[in-house]
């Protein structure tokens, strides 16, 4: 059985802008990108900390070193620069797969630096049985 799990995260990263006329996603930083492992086109779940909106898009390309965190399109209407946000992407894991798997979570500071890197132990598949 496959199960829909974490499996890295941006943790509150600032809004940059909201462009609802350009094409919709979120552009994301290079730099967040390779630290968390998120790829372009990857589908992620965005959480707006200031206004309680969830909502999913999907990964574009910033400039390496920019601290661009922007949403387009649609999604634009749900955030405001200076937003904190949250950035989940999730995958589906077999218990063996989640056993071996740690999210690599990057916790943001001044600018949407990466103020330090962690990542979260997983518990015993069969305590959740």
């Amino acid at each position: 059985m496959l199960r829909k799990v974490l499996f890295n995260k941006i943790h509150m990263a600032t809004v940059t802008a909201a462009k609802p006329d350009y094409v919709g996603s979120i552009t994301i930083d290079e730099d967040l990108l390779r630290a968390t492992g998120l790829r372009v086109n990857d589908a992620v779940l965005v959480a707006n900390c200031r206004n309680g909106n969830r909502f999913e898009t999907y990964v574009f390309w910033g400039e390496p070193g920019s601290g661009k965190i922007e949403l387009n399109g649609a999604a634009a209407h749900l955030v405001e620069p200076g937003d904190k946000v949250i950035i989940m992407h999730f995958a589906e894991m077999t218990d063996e797969e989640y056993a071996e798997h740690r999210p690599r979570v990057a916790i943001m500071g001044e600018g949407n630096k990466i103020e330090r890197m962690m990542r979260y132990e997983p518990m015993d598949p069969s305590a959740g049985a």
